[in-house]
């Protein structure tokens, strides 16, 4: 097969991935040997791929690849997430560009517009992992509002409902304006805001006394309903049982007295909107206050709302204080710094409003999840620093609210019959309902007709928390023999943003539903942020197109690029060069195999150093071997692939190819070559997992090969137990030597083809064997072994060894001379300093010991220098 004199990444990728989708090599069934299973975080359906996207479905690719190689059964499933609040937004824009108003449509026909969507735009994302290398079992490709799916969130609703968990509850919840839904109180993020801090006079009614407050909401007044003061404060005594008239609604309110009331904080009065603040509500509850709502779903003032009926909040806000400065019930502003709830979807500011929910009850639920990750060690955490981000979580855990009011998701299977507070059924199908309605009302002429289901959806993880169950239809077939075999899963990759919307949810629905937990390690990937550390985001235009990386750089070097710097739980500091990194890593492993493959191989007796060099090669792949699975063990993907890149590009294209080259038109002996091929496969087979495309691309140029002998599922190499210490060892001190008369070369600029001799004082006993080597890779005359210095010769040292190079008449001996005198003293000089820092008491007394270390390594260096240099200069005489 002709091999190409390029490495084009874009001619062959897409050929390789329908080569492994045409044999279904991504393919998974149950059988005899050991599941590894991950299912995807399940990206939403309105998604394109991001720098995210790309790490952590990277991470991912690499781990599912190695455990085919190690020939476990991997299963990797794919899906994507309805994302209830980001699709229907979208539908929405799309409708209205169209001239479509929601509000005209019934909740069916706007939900053939989001399917309609979702089937047209839906699959993006997946489509782009595919362009990554991702091998995704396809075949199993699942969605959370399929059919399967839906059914498996509605059975568990009945479950938990029947089970007394979930509830309906008026209660004071997290209101997005712009969404016009609640959300949870893990979907609020809060944020620092420089704000201002109105100081607002109020009439005490019959007097012409005036009381002052102070709020950041000045809007909000039109909803007050008392005023509180502390009972303990002695500046408000005269106040207790009397009234306030709030103003421009001149509404009549009783000042209240609770201990609540901070006396330090404002004015020491409160202004108590129940309907607008969760804190207000608790204290309208305790003194029976009126509640009013002031505001539409959309953050419009409402009727309450005066002459600013219709109008914006923040509008309002800027109109109001202009209108309440100009009556003079404005006292003064301050600059104030508030904590603002915005929601993590739209970004609008969150408003507390009170409302008819549906609520499941956590504490009695996550007591098994807090056991698994915090006691046990069932559940892993990589690394273990996000334990304690769970930990507070789960032991301040609220009850979910886990209803919306949208209609993109699975419909709250909730039925009213009736006008009462309790007269609705929670069944999984209306006929079911029916038959409950009948015995619950006692009215058996009811019939599908008088049913009314809720209109709210369910939360969006509400069914993303039942992914590692529901992929498998362990919810509806909970004995069926997939999630017998792949559930509980092995890995979980994602990202420490979502470890209590998805991660702590999960492993409470495992326990809950399967009496075990859904994976045994979480590997918390980092942040993906630009090189000023900022986060990635369309609003800065920091985010590089995914796909257009991907045509630059090859997909193989983009995986690299990432990988390479993204160590778990720490942000990965994108940059571009780290791209071009792995596309040079690429080129070098092609040029490396093209050099091999140009040898001519002949029937001929094998040199020692290539001999040497096989055997020291395999005990540095062993070695590093052990180091990559030691990585992997811990979850260290990073550091397993620098491992790998070190081993391929230091050791491999630099050392041992440049010992088994033959020499210029010469041919390699057949029992090298064949060596050197079997090594290369087996750092194919490292490198794999890390850049499927190129390393399946070289394995199958190297020989004709089956289906069944593809790369991708080829063997995983194993360690071998034999103890390689003193070959490395050995080589180690070979390479300095090396390095050593290549300095020399380099230094006195004496090309490689002219011969040179080295003589050994051989202090340390070396094996001579190694001599071979060192013969080949620095083109010397010869090596003699001697129990004196050489007169005329430049020197090196290599531990206690001492290594001659005579010069001859190649170079100026008194120059020479004079350059050696001159790094001679400059190094006494050195020493002196570091002997005089080491001999003052108060320094060693007080410093840290590894500083003190840290100095007298300076010192044995220097002696050691100053040896050398004393002896090179005796040399030249």
């Amino acid at each position: 097969m002709d091999i190409p004199s390029k490495y084009e990444p874009h001619q062959i990728e897409n050929r390789w991935y329908d080569y492994w989708m045409e044999h279904n090599f991504f393919h998974s069934e149950p059988d005899n040997r050991e599941p590894y299973t991950i299912v995807i975080p399940p990206p939403n359906v309105t998604g394109v791929l991001h720098m995210g996207h790309m790490l952590n479905n990277t991470i991912q690719d690499v781990l599912i690849r190695r455990a085919r190689l190690m020939g476990k059964n991997a299963c990797w499933v794919p899906g994507t997430d309805h994302a209830s609040i980001a699709t229907e937004a979208k539908v929405v824009a799309k409708l209205k560009e169209q001239g479509i108003n929601k509000s005209d449509l019934s909740r069916e026909e706007f939900l053939k517009h989001a399917w309609d969507w979702t089937h047209e735009y839906g699959g993006v994302i997946l489509e782009q992992l595919k362009k990554l290398g991702c091998s995704c079992d396809w075949d199993r490709t699942s969605f959370t509002m399929d059919d399967e799916r839906y059914a498996s969130v509605i059975k568990v609703f009945v479950d938990l409902y029947n089970k007394g968990l979930i509830y309906r509850g008026y209660r004071m919840v997290n209101w997005d304006p712009e969404a016009q839904t609640t959300l949870s109180d893990e979907e609020v993020i809060y944020e620092e805001k420089q704000g201002l801090l109105y100081y607002l006079t109020y009439s005490i009614q019959n007097s012409d006394e005036k009381v002052t407050i102070a709020t950041t909401r000045p809007e909000t007044i039109l909803g007050d309903t008392a005023i509180c003061i502390n009972p303990n404060d002695e500046r408000f005594q005269h106040l207790k049982g009397k009234k306030a008239i709030v103003p421009l609604c001149d509404r009549v309110i009783p000042i209240i007295e609770d201990e609540y009331v901070d006396i330090e904080f404002g004015t020491g009065c409160l202004k108590v909107t129940p309907a607008h603040d969760i804190n207000d509500k608790a204290l309208g509850e305790k003194h029976n206050l009126e509640t009013i709502d002031i505001f539409n779903p959309n953050a419009t003032l409402n009727s309450f709302g005066l002459h600013y009926e219709g109008k914006d909040r923040f509008v309002v806000r800027k109109e109001i204080s202009k209108e309440l400065e100009e009556k003079g019930y404005l006292v003064k502003t301050e600059q104030h710094l508030n904590k603002v709830g915005t929601s993590e979807r739209t970004k609008a500011v969150i408003e507390p409003r009170l409302s008819d929910q549906w609520f499941l009850k956590m504490e009695e639920l996550t007591k098994p999840a807090i056991h698994a990750v915090l006691d046990s060690d069932e559940v892993k955490f990589f690394p273990k620093k996000f334990e304690n981000t769970y930990r507070h979580w789960m032991e301040n855990i609220r009850d979910w609210n886990i209803s919306r009011q949208l209609w993109w998701g699975q419909q709250i299977p909730a039925y009213y019959f009736g006008d009462g507070q309790d007269d609705f059924v929670v069944a999984e199908s209306k006929e079911d309902a029916l038959l409950m309605a009948k015995e619950k009302s006692g009215n058996a002429k009811l019939t599908l007709s008088d049913l009314r289901q809720d209109e709210d959806a369910l939360d969006t993880w509400f069914s993303s928390w039942l992914w590692p169950i529901s992929v498998f239809n362990g919810i509806l077939e909970p004995e069926n023999e997939e999630i017998k075999y792949y559930y509980p899963t092995n890995d979980l990759v994602t990202g420490p943003d979502i470890i209590f919307f998805w991660v702590a949810r999960m492993i409470i629905a495992g326990y809950e539903y399967r009496g075990e937990r859904p994976f045994q390690n979480v590997y918390f990937t980092g942040l993906v942020r630009d090189k000023q550390r900022r986060k990635m985001s369309k609003s800065l235009g920091n985010s590089p197109d995914a796909l257009k990386l991907i045509e630059e750089y090859g997909a193989d070097g983009v995986r690299v690029g990432l990988l390479l710097s993204s160590a778990a739980g720490n942000d990965l500091m994108f940059d571009e060069d780290l791209c071009q990194q792995g596309k040079n890593f690429a080129n070098k492993i092609w040029n490396g195999f093209r050099l091999l493959k140009g040898w001519e191989v002949a029937d001929i007796p094998q040199p020692e150093s290539s001999k040497l060099g096989i055997e020291w090669y395999r005990a540095k792949f062993n070695q590093t071997l052990t180091e990559i699975e030691d990585h992997f063990s811990k979850y260290r993907i990073s550091d397993a692939l620098m491992a790998t890149y070190k081993l391929v590009w230091d050791d491999y294209s630099s050392w041992l190819l440049e010992i088994i080259k033959p020499a210029y038109q010469q041919p390699i002996d057949i029992s090298t070559f064949n060596s050197v091929i079997d090594i290369f496969e087996q750092n194919l087979k490292l490198l794999h997992p890390f850049m499927p495309f190129l390393t399946e691309e070289v394995w199958q140029h190297i020989v004709e090969r089956s289906p069944e002998q593809a790369l991708i599922v080829s063997e995983w190499p194993k360690i071998n137990k034999v103890d390689s210490s003193t070959i490395l060892k050995d080589f180690e001190f070979t390479m300095e030597v090396i390095s050593g008369v290549r300095t020399i070369r380099k230094e006195k600029n004496i090309p490689m083809k002219e011969t040179l001799g080295l003589f050994i004082l051989n202090e340390e006993k070396m094996d001579k064997k190694w001599d071979a080597v060192i013969l080949k890779l620095t083109n010397l005359s010869e090596i003699s072994y001697v129990n004196e210095g050489v007169d005329g010769a430049l020197s090196f040292r290599v531990k206690a060894n001492e290594y001659f190079v005579p010069m001859g008449g190649a170079i100026d001996i008194e120059a020479e001379k004079a350059k050696i005198l001159e790094e001679l003293n400059y190094t006494k000089g050195f020493l002196q300093s570091v002997v005089k820092k080491l001999s003052n008491e108060r320094f060693v007394n007080n410093a840290p010991e590894k500083v003190i270390d840290i100095e007298r390594k300076k010192q044995a260096d220097a002696e050691s220098k100053i040896e050398t240099l004393e002896k090179s200069l005796a040399g030249l005489g």
